[in-house]
């Protein structure tokens, strides 16, 4: 054993104490005194027109044209040649918050390089500005919502440290320009049903907001500083979220401290009226909207206060506040300055597609894959392989590889592909109809985004929302009949798809089992660098497997009784944080210091590489509050780490864990750190569900 490595690794929510040099408010004051002296020059009805998605161009002002709707989920969207990264979801199974700090700082280049390009042309259409509505930070309470593909997972810490990272490289860290824009959506408590949304009320306590459905978009708020909010289309007990004074302007403005523009979702102002009949004419709806904080209409509803504002009913007083706001974030992006003025100013086509973005979606797609059952038959030995088949549905299949609100790649890598990559000549590779003399199978199946997603984008007849939880009975079948062919051979399943699925009958017909979700263009070279053991499987699940649908509670509740990892009642199929690996860690030595003067915790522990191969661990830190506090959740995530070990390889990982990682909250939403001792548990998995976990007590008085 070699001698233990005492640098420790600090958690993932100690990152944004490191953060590099942001927007401060003497810019962004800056910034805002440059707006208002533009609007001042602007008439009433100039300045309606600019609260609206396409606000056209004010050219006696030198104000271009601006389209604010653009996306980059996963990579810059919708608009040609991208580098297409892994869906969100899979970002979040890499639990690696410093590679996807990187992941945003490449999509922002690749934004503005597009934008230099369309700006010259004088194309200023959708989706090619400098807004960007991503990320996705709703929670995925329920694995039947469609949409859940585009989260981080069940876990509002996970949610809130990964979205935080993201909203961190999109937006850069010069201390005069934003980069992009990005903004955190859907605010607030979203989650389906789809079919729904447009007249939907989430009924939710002040607890389960503060304690599971608001920490993300705080932590997105406060920590990332993220530019814009988006407000949702549903209501929250019975209030619509674009028209609620208390979500926009109490609680994010002024409780949170929000300093940039909040927009609504795309035709969800309308919706007050026609789906939440919460005002009688679209003229009402746009007041309450305005009156509430929004601050962009994304859509044409504001075209129905035209008159309002000719005859003075609106004055040009009220519209001037949503659109300093929203012309401080364009100052922010220098669209008022001059060309040159911003450091991103000269990129261009060069930038786009690189090298090194396609080697850094490759790293991503490998670090997210989930290893969730293994016999034995992985990885396969290079030296003793000479046949490999890849079948199925999804074996050639370049829509699995990219999910919802995607770009598009040249070079797309399927299984197929991948695998004939990675094999190289030496090794035989033959799909559909040859399949025969083989030493392996690797059989592709799953979903694409089709098959779930938001109402409206799928072809499923559930609205987007997923109606099964099993995979495709075809796909069982195909599965079936290659078991009874290849009995003796190893049946290695790789499925694609954001959702859980039953995945108990897949891991007993096979040998090996891999969750793909939608890996990104480079997905197929990751799955085959995995399966040839090139690369070690890391990826932890950030969502909950259930062992069927009939254990949850009904889909339109969104009280938190029995779902996720932290209300759960009943044991699941595969436990948030589980992912296998093709060597083995064991923990030992959990440790405490006291409370500082700030009331934050570093614990540690030691972790050992005990297999034969390099590898990388997660390390989760879960709390559970002392018994009797009251807290309903069995234990909660706090910190993470991600270790790279060399075989015999013993370090010392710390994670520091903020006072407020132990509050217990109240059913006003208030929290409290609970006196005596909480319990931290260190390891590979959650309590219970993984071996190699270790506890440390932690009292406050």
């Amino acid at each position: 054993m070699k001698p233990v490595k005492t640098t420790a690794l600090l958690c993932a929510s100690s990152l944004a104490l490191c953060a590099s040099a942001e927007i401060g408010p003497a810019r962004r004051a800056e910034a805002s005194r440059q707006a208002a002296a533009i609007i001042e020059r602007m008439t009433p009805e100039e300045r309606l027109r600019e609260l609206m998605m396409d606000a056209p161009g004010v050219e006696r002002l030198g104000v271009p044209a601006y389209h604010w709707w653009n996306e980059a989920l996963h990579g810059v969207a919708r608009n040609g040649l991208a580098t297409v990264f892994p869906q969100t979801m899979a970002a979040a199974a890499s639990f690696d918050v410093e590679l996807y700090g990187k992941v945003g700082a490449t999509v922002s280049t690749e934004a503005r390089a597009k934008y230099n390009m369309f700006s010259a042309k004088g194309d200023r259409r959708i989706y090619r500005g400098l807004t960007f509505w991503s990320p996705n930070v709703n929670m995925f309470r329920d694995p039947r919502w469609g949409r859940g593909q585009e989260t981080y997972g069940e876990d509002p810490f996970l949610a809130g440290e990964m979205g935080a990272a993201y909203v961190r490289g999109l937006q850069g860290d010069d201390p005069k320009y934003l980069k992009v824009a990005a903004c955190a959506k859907h605010f607030a408590v979203h989650s389906g049903p789809e079919a729904l949304r447009h007249g939907f009320s989430a009924n939710v306590s002040r607890r389960d907001m503060a304690e599971y459905y608001f920490p993300a978009f705080r932590a997105l708020v406060q920590d990332a500083k993220v530019e814009s909010v988006m407000g949702a289309y549903s209501a929250i007990n019975g209030e619509p979220c674009c028209a609620s004074k208390w979500l926009l302007t109490d609680l994010l403005r002024g409780e949170w401290g929000f300093a940039g523009h909040v927009v609504s979702d795309v035709g969800a102002v309308g919706d007050i009226a026609t789906g939440h009949k919460k005002a009688d004419t679209l003229v009402a709806a746009s007041k309450a909207a305005m009156a509430a904080g929004l601050d962009l209409c994304s859509e044409g509803t504001y075209e129905s206060l035209t008159n309002e504002v000719a005859s003075g009913a609106v004055t040009g007083e009220q519209l001037a506040e949503p659109l300093r706001r929203l012309y401080t974030t364009r100052a922010l992006l220098g669209q008022f300055d001059a060309p040159g003025s911003t450091p991103w100013d000269g990129l261009g086509a060069k930038d786009v597609a690189t090298r090194e973005s396609r080697a850094l979606a490759l790293r991503l797609a490998e670090e997210s894959l989930v290893l969730v059952h293994n016999n034995g038959a992985l990885p396969l030995d290079p030296e003793k392989t000479s046949c490999v088949g890849v079948a199925g549905l999804r074996a050639q299949d370049s829509v699995a590889l990219l999910g919802n609100y995607c770009g598009y790649t040249d070079e797309p890598s399927t299984v197929l592909a991948g695998v004939l990559k990675v094999a190289g000549p030496g090794i035989r590779v033959t799909a559909e109809p040859e399949l025969w003399g083989l030493d392996a199978l690797v059989l592709c199946l799953g979903i694409t985004a089709d098959d779930e997603g938001e109402e409206g984008c799928s072809v499923n007849n559930a609205g987007g929302d997923r109606a099964q939880y099993g995979l495709p009975e075809a796909q069982m079948k195909t599965l079936r009949g290659y078991r009874d062919v290849f009995r003796d051979k190893k049946l290695i399943t790789v499925v694609f798809g954001c959702s859980p699925f039953d995945l108990a009958p897949v891991a007993e017909l096979s040998d090996a089992v891999i969750v793909a979700w939608y890996p990104g263009e480079r997905g197929g070279e990751a799955i085959a660098r995995t399966v040839f053991g090139l690369s070690n499987p890391s990826g932890r699940l950030p969502i909950t497997y259930p062992r069927s649908y009939g254990d949850l509670p009904d889909f339109a509740d969104y009280s938190l009784a029995g779902r996720t990892y932290r209300y759960a009642t009943k044991e699941p199929l595969y436990p948030f944080g589980y992912g296998l690996s093709y060597t083995t860690f064991a923990y030992a030595n959990a440790k405490a210091e006291k409370p500082g003067a700030d009331g934050s915790v570093r614990v540690s522990v030691e972790v050992s590489n005990t297999g034969a191969r390099s590898g990388d661990e997660v390390v989760q830190a879960y709390v559970r509050a002392p018994s009797g506090s009251g807290d309903r959740r069995r234990h909660h995530l706090e910190g993470f780490a991600r270790v790279s070990l060399a075989p015999g390889e013993r370090r010392t990982v710390s994670v520091v864990l903020p006072k407020s990682a132990f509050a217990v909250y109240d059913e006003a939403g208030r929290p409290s750190v609970p006196a005596g001792e909480s319990t931290v548990f260190l390891g590979g998995g959650q309590p219970g569900f993984s071996g190699a976990v270790c506890k440390c007590t932690v009292r406050f008085f």
